[in-house]
């Protein structure tokens, strides 16, 4: 699946407002995932060379996707990573509360590398959607830039 066909950015005055694509909810997460270390740099440009794993749960489908998205940042950020491909081992829903297991992959940012396009301050409930449909999941959600 090409970025054109995964996720767009939307307009907005000052943030990144995006929307992801996927046909269940595992590949839309995997889609919102790109296109967030896409507002960064330009993804193609990142090796996955170094795997990882990132496990997060939540209240909900909404606090899910941010919590995901969340974990990747805080992650690329300590770790000084940027990452590029990503896949969703699992997405549980127990009667209270929701759970991911996923692998992700990537490498060191590196200037000489990495074109460096804008920082991603935080991710926002503001405008989140999840739109199911048959064979169809859509996320849209705005990143703090």
């Amino acid at each position: 699946m090409s970025h054109t066909e995964s996720f767009e950015f939307l307009e907005h005055t000052a943030d990144a407002y995006i929307a992801a694509y996927g046909t269940n909810m595992a590949e839309a997460f995997e889609n919102a995932a790109l296109a967030l270390f896409e507002v960064m740099t330009d993804t193609s440009q990142v090796a996955p060379a170094q795997e990882d794993y990132v496990e997060v749960t939540a209240e909900d489908e909404f606090s899910l996707l941010y919590s995901w998205l969340e974990a990747l940042l805080v992650k690329s950020e300590i770790g000084q990573m940027l990452y590029s491909k990503f896949k969703i081992l699992e997405i549980d829903e127990a009667s209270d509360s929701f759970g991911l297991k996923a692998k992700i992959w990537g490498e060191k940012f590196s200037s000489k590398k990495h074109l460096q396009k804008v920082g991603v301050k935080a991710v926002t409930y503001h405008r989140m959607e999840i739109q199911k449909e048959s064979k169809k999941v859509t996320l849209r959600f705005i990143l703090d830039i």
